[in-house]
């Protein structure tokens, strides 16, 4: 059986501290821009990014207002260099089947350029679903592909020595999360990004 997040936590920890000048930190770019453009954050919230990378989207996000910014990622490197340029923020190793937080801590969740990797996407929607505040708001920003492309790629992208898992189209990404008590209120789509917005309903 295929260890994703062994995969992820390698070729992550090789990126971490010069990420931003990778391709992977190029491509991510455009996804981070338009989460910094579109999550609404108030002064006081609470605010996690899974699979934060090193740190760059909190970081961002933290300028907009006075919150409280938190990150999880797979790979020990990234949450080194992220903890290393924002001692303002706190940063954590984990995944996000099991995330170091209390119940109903947060107002805001982001996912930037990542959900593909998740190899249990429905774990995920249940520690969302834990981790927020009721009416709280979940942002996936995620790589989007035709049908016809998701049909042509998925049989192999478990091949990626990334830890590609799947690529979801929004309807997918949006049943998984209803299925965990949210409702969807956007989606946004720009070239090859879509970003979903979804709320939990209690």
């Amino acid at each position: 059986m295929i260890d994703f997040n062994a995969r992820s936590k390698r070729a992550y920890d090789k990126k971490a501290h010069n990420y931003d000048d990778t391709h992977d930190g190029k491509f991510t770019k455009k996804f981070k821009e338009l989460l910094i453009a579109n999550v609404r954050i108030k002064d006081n919230y609470s605010v996690l990014d899974v699979a934060c990378g090193n740190g760059t989207l909190l970081a961002a996000l933290s300028k907009k207002a006075a919150i409280s910014g938190h990150g999880i990622d797979i790979s020990s490197e990234m949450i080194k260099a992220a903890s290393a340029k924002y001692s303002n923020l706190e940063f954590k190793t984990a995944g996000c089947e099991d995330i170091p937080y209390p119940d109903t801590k947060f107002d805001v969740i982001t996912v930037c350029a990542s959900f593909h990797h998740f190899p249990d996407v429905s774990a995920c929607a249940k520690e969302a679903e834990r981790l927020l505040k009721p009416q709280g708001f979940l942002y996936i920003a995620e790589v989007c592909l035709s049908g016809f492309l998701r049909a042509l790629v998925n049989p192999f992208i478990k091949l990626s020595r990334a830890g590609d898992v799947r690529f979801y189209s929004a309807e997918e990404i949006i049943k998984t999360f209803t299925d965990r008590g949210f409702g969807p209120v956007d989606v946004i789509k720009e070239g090859h990004i879509q970003l979903v917005k979804l709320q939990k309903n209690r």
